[in-house]
């Protein structure tokens, strides 16, 4: 099914429609309760990075939210600067590579028999568009199904990798979007700092095939009602 994403200036490009999945009943239900044992079975591996959030039980947008503006309080007691970079991943669902993300559970311990399903569940895929006249199924390569329960989950474990350690900063992600947060005693030296960390992380994304988008990115610099300024 083919639905607009509102508000978009033009619906000549492919991006500016969705298409969601229409599923059978009975195969939600089953892709739940993998969903359920994979999710246990990556926390329990250290698959997913503890700094991630969104379509995970538990985590909201909350939880989010709470952590970075903590860090931020407690990084600007010593008088640091701060600021932070938001990044959205471009397209993250369509560009889950099903071989690189066998790769990924395969090194992380996940056991073999949720890599066979997730890999037989994202391969050999193929799409009909119901608007319109009927046409010829599609093959899909790459990509995890919107519309599916477990599919968050997979581009979650697929990104994962993307995460590192920030010295004296901050990394999270919520689902596809990313914040950058550094300290230090200038925002001058923040910015260079944060464009140092990007570079990390794009060449990091270009590795598993994905990109950022340039439209969503947003810069923060943080201050304290002292720094009205």
């Amino acid at each position: 099914m083919v639905l607009d994403k509102p508000g978009k200036p033009s619906y000549e490009s492919p991006s500016s429609f969705r298409i969601i999945i229409l599923i059978r009943t009975i195969s939600k239900i089953h892709e739940r309760i993998i969903a359920a044992r994979l999710l246990a079975a990556a926390r329990l591996r250290g698959v997913l990075h503890h700094n991630q959030s969104g379509s995970l039980p538990g985590l909201s947008t909350y939880d989010t939210c709470l952590t970075l503006t903590n860090d931020v309080k407690t990084m600007q007691r010593p008088r640091l600067k701060l600021s932070s970079l938001f990044l959205d991943i471009k397209a993250g669902f369509d560009n889950v590579d099903n071989n690189t993300l066998a790769r990924i559970l395969r090194e992380g311990g996940i056991p073999p028999y949720l890599v066979s399903w997730v890999s037989s569940f994202l391969g050999e895929r193929s799409c009909t568009l119901i608007q319109g006249a009927p046409g010829t199924p599609a093959p899909i390569n790459v990509g995890a199904p919107q519309g599916s329960p477990i599919s968050p989950l997979p581009f979650l474990l697929y990104v994962a990798p993307l995460h590192f350690r920030i010295p004296q900063g901050l990394m999270i992600s919520y689902v596809d979007d990313f914040a950058l947060t550094v300290a230090s005693f200038s925002y001058r030296g923040n910015i260079h700092r944060l464009q140092e960390l990007f570079e990390k992380l794009e060449r990091k994304a270009s590795r598993l095939g994905v990109s950022f988008s340039v439209p969503k990115t947003e810069l923060i610099h943080w201050r304290t009602p002292s720094q009205r300024h």
